[in-house]
């Protein structure tokens, strides 16, 4: 019998999964590689992502169609879902055998592999953002002060709170992207203009802090985080 698929696709944002920006070359890579091994496609199911939700029903959704219909999971790209520990350990505690098209040979090990780097990255970025959050506090900073410019109700705009709760949001972007930064630096090497850059960022399923799409603005910050 042939081996039956279930595949799984992952866009950023709404915007992304309305005009297939990104999905259409996933879909592409698992119909090519079911196509050139006989696999038979049985559905398709499309996360999209927001970066505000840690839970994935779409993926939730593929693994119970797998085990009903006895079928393998498919994603396009390994390297696009890596850093993403709760696809891994998702994957990992459901027990369902999975392909990934740029990687055929990739097997449960390099999921612990994966999940291992995923989640000491993941960690690290949150003691980097505690120790800036601790130390703005130290330095007499209120933590959910107002935004820059904002002024507080019965006084007036406090500059300096303003000015250090900058520094930690720009602590917490700084983390955010770190993983990206050497790729869009390399990327400006390249001669890719910013708007470029973030057209392809988009294009690969890279999401925002806030879900929404990248713009050249952003990816300026980037650069300055690759240089700091």
């Amino acid at each position: 019998m042939a081996t039956r698929l279930v595949a799984y696709y992952r866009v950023s944002t709404a915007k992304q999964g309305a005009s297939g920006l990104g999905l259409e070359g996933q879909e592409a890579a698992v119909a090519a590689y079911a196509k050139s091994n006989n696999f038979i496609l049985l559905r398709s199911y499309t996360e999209v992502e927001t970066g505000k939700r840690s839970d994935r029903p779409e993926l939730a959704r593929a693994l119970a169609d797998c085990k009903l219909s006895r079928a393998t999971l498919v994603i396009a790209k390994l390297d696009r879902l890596s850093r993403n520990v709760h696809f891994l350990s998702g994957l990992m505690e459901s027990g369902v055998d999975f392909i990934a098209c740029d990687n055929p040979h990739a097997n449960r090990l390099t999921l612990h592999i994966l999940a291992a780097v995923a989640e000491d990255e993941a960690r690290r970025i949150s003691e980097r953002t505690r120790a800036a959050l601790a130390a703005y506090k130290a330095r007499g900073g209120v933590l959910g002060a107002a935004r820059p410019g904002a002024r507080r109700l019965g006084g007036g705009a406090n500059p300096a709170a303003a000015r250090r709760a900058g520094e930690v949001s720009a602590a917490r972007a700084r983390d955010a992207y770190a993983h990206l930064a050497p790729l869009v630096a390399r990327w400006r090497a390249e001669g890719l203009s910013h708007r470029r850059i973030a057209a392809r960022l988009d294009a690969a399923g890279y999401a925002t802090r806030s879900g929404k799409p990248w713009n050249h603005t952003q990816v300026t910050r980037v650069l300055k985080y690759s240089m700091s």
